[in-house]
């Protein structure tokens, strides 16, 4: 069972949105509240819409239309919008918020810029009407390949205004994985950056683009920012500088900053194609239209963390990955303000981070468990040195915690007083299943509850609920930002999540549901070992490594074993200046058979530099484990070291 460690008080509960909303529909218990989010979804989901201000073009009839089936819901039917209205032109507009500042950014070299809603309106209104004057046009493609700039922002927002949709991905992926999304979305056009600083260093971007559009025929211009002013090779009559797209506006528009009228785009009309990483090697492209994605991503960080009009939130990503349109959408439609960071958290010194909440007055910071496991080996003098008084909650996402670095982000970086807002959900989600909202207890590792409007449960292998066991995550009903199919494959949609149990999405998470009403994510469903019938999620056996002193990290997957059907392997990062001893293994390998059980003991540990990791913290197990088995490990293009799955690829040909 699982015990709170933080506790809000009435007075803070009475305090957050979740709660003055409750109350103003009837409820003064959220349970009921909670319940009643999914007795009557239509209903729950018009109230959400409501609550965030949303404005119409034209109102929808009706909030919900299942004619089709559940797995293809049609939301605000009839309803006209566009969402750069409600995330920035509406705040321009409004005397009150015009001169508030809507985004930050601050470079790899400590560069600051600001922008208000007025400026970025007016910015997005040039890059529209030059997107226009290129022949990009409703329903048009545009391939994003850019570094955390302001221009990255402005970019997918003018293509939205416009009715275009935006397809982006990684900053640090490789032409290739470029390529792959692309071309899957037949894009048009790809806005790409000469390149970006990280850790000191520049990374060009504009080869890799190049190399990129020779295999997506379906590219007919490149825009490129010179963020460096770096050297860069152009092709005549299909390049474009950044400066010449915007200089494409309409020059009396421009310089009287007037806002140039926005698409009215219905309802279920596309916003963007959000790509995730397959097994087989060929990415899904999550649909997201207009009032999905960003209502759902609005509705998360403004009740779900408590986000505010005025306050500032701060998510460590990059725009490829589902927290970085998370960050724009999330912030821009409760009126409050985005920093983007474009390098390292770490760099030039551990305390980087904690300086960047400190300069911006970050009220939300969004960070991964592995980030905060490599910020913690450094120790906690890094964040004294800095005012981080301003933070009010902090939001983690991408994989399951450990205790101890949990442990020490709430007692060492938040004195026991900051809440830890764990949150799971996805790219195909909009945002998050799970969560830890306000106005309940908040317990180490854990969720405190489903979000409002998400029908979730547990089931076990027969499709039955179960309570303090591992089994699988679902959700039974659909909601506001559940993507609209993979692009130009409703099959491989429909296999994916809805092909186990009839009109249930399983969500592909192992979960534990406990009496005290704590969620607890295991990890992956097709990452979890089945030991002798002893069903065992990767992260159990890992919080166990991680507790010892020794250990920085580590990753354990299953391999196939003759006697046990399936047993563990660990791969171990070690703290610096640990040595790597026989007696080390040992005692790491007894110490899981100590705390888990004789069966349970792995039957290999091995010792690496890293482990295979996403830019935005992910390890990747199966990476790991078709590295270790020499196995093809399908689409690696997320992956930001290669190396680590060469190392453990090569430790396994010694054994």
């Amino acid at each position: 069972m699982s015990k709170a460690v933080w506790v809000p008080d009435q007075s803070l509960i009475e305090s957050t949105r979740m709660y003055q909303w409750m109350k103003q529909l009837g409820f003064t218990d959220y349970e009921q509240f909670l319940q009643a989010s999914v007795n009557d979804i239509a209903w729950f989901w018009r109230e959400a819409e409501k609550a965030l201000g949303i404005e119409w073009f034209r109102s929808y009839g009706q909030a919900l239309d299942l004619s089709r089936g559940i797995k293809w819901p049609d939301w605000y039917v009839g309803g006209q919008i566009n969402v750069v209205h409600n995330a920035v032109d509406k705040w321009a507009h409004n005397p009150a918020t015009a001169n508030r500042i809507a985004l930050v950014w601050e470079s790899d070299d400590g560069d600051v810029k600001r922008y208000t809603f007025s400026e970025l309106s007016a910015w997005i209104s040039r890059v529209a009407q030059g997107l226009r004057k290129q022949g990009i046009e409703k329903g048009d493609r545009i391939s994003i390949y850019m570094p955390m700039i302001p221009e990255t922002v402005v970019v997918l927002l003018a293509a939205a205004k416009i009715g275009a949709m935006f397809c982006p991905s990684f900053s640090g992926y490789g032409a290739d994985a470029v390529a792959k999304r692309s071309d899957a979305a037949t894009a048009k056009m790809l806005v790409t950056a000469d390149g970006f600083l990280r850790r000191g260093k520049a990374v060009a971007m504009k080869e890799e683009a190049d190399r990129a559009v020779t295999m997506s025929p379906t590219i007919e211009k490149v825009v490129v920012v010179r963020r460096l002013g770096r050297e860069i090779p152009w092709t005549e009559g299909r390049d474009l500088d950044w400066a010449e797209l915007e200089g494409g506006a309409d020059q009396a528009v421009a310089q009287a900053n007037i806002t140039f009228q926005s698409e009215v785009m219905n309802s279920s009309d596309p916003l963007m194609l959000l790509y995730t990483s397959g097994t087989t090697g060929r990415p899904k492209g999550a649909v997201h239209t207009h009032t999905g994605f960003p209502l759902k991503a609005a509705f998360d960080a403004g009740f779900g963390m408590d986000l505010k009009q005025g306050e500032t939130l701060f998510w460590v990503t990059d725009m490829g990955w589902m927290m970085g349109p998370f960050l724009v959408f999330g912030a821009f439609l409760n009126g409050a303000t985005a920093v983007l960071y474009e390098g390292s958290p770490d760099y030039p010194q551990p305390d980087r981070l904690w300086k960047l909440v400190a300069d911006h007055r970050v009220t939300h910071l969004g960070i991964s468990p592995t980030l905060i496991r490599s910020l913690m080996k450094h120790g906690e003098s890094w964040v004294k040195q800095h005012d981080i008084s301003s933070l009010r909650a902090i939001g983690s996402t991408g994989e399951p915690w450990n205790p101890e670095p949990w442990m020490w982000l709430f007692e060492k970086v938040g004195n026991s007083r900051i809440p830890i807002i764990n949150y799971s959900g996805g790219t195909e989600i909009s945002g998050g299943i799970l969560g830890n909202v306000l106005v309940k207890p908040i317990a180490p590792i854990t969720f405190n509850s489903p979000l409002p409007g998400m029908d979730v449960q547990v089931y076990d292998e027969n499709g039955q609920p179960i309570r303090n066991l591992v089994g699988e995550l679902v959700i039974k009903q659909p909601w506001v930002g559940m993507t609209n199919g993979f692009w130009q494959e409703p099959q491989r949609y429909e296999e994916s999540y809805w092909s186990r149990w009839p009109d249930t999405w399983v969500h592909g998470d192992w979960v534990i549901l406990d009496e005290e009403g704590f969620w607890t994510i295991t990890g992956r469903s097709d990452d979890t070992l089945n030991i002798a019938g002893k069903r065992v999620g990767p992260a159990e056996v890992e919080s166990v490594l991680v507790g010892h002193e020794a250990v920085v990290e580590a990753g354990t997957i299953g391999v196939p074993d003759e006697i046990k059907g399936e047993a563990a392997v660990c791969f171990v990062a070690l703290k610096p200046g640990v040595e790597a001893t026989p007696d080390l293994q040992k005692e790491l390998l007894d110490l899981i058979a100590d705390k888990m059980g004789k069966a349970l003991r792995p039957k290999a540990l091995y010792f690496v530099a890293e482990l295979p990791k996403t830019r935005n913290g992910k390890v990747l197990r199966r990476a790991m484990r078709a590295a270790y088995l020499n196995k093809e490990a399908g689409d690696l293009s997320s992956l930001e070291n290669p190396d680590a799955v060469e190392a453990i690829r090569k430790l396994n040909q010694t054994v």
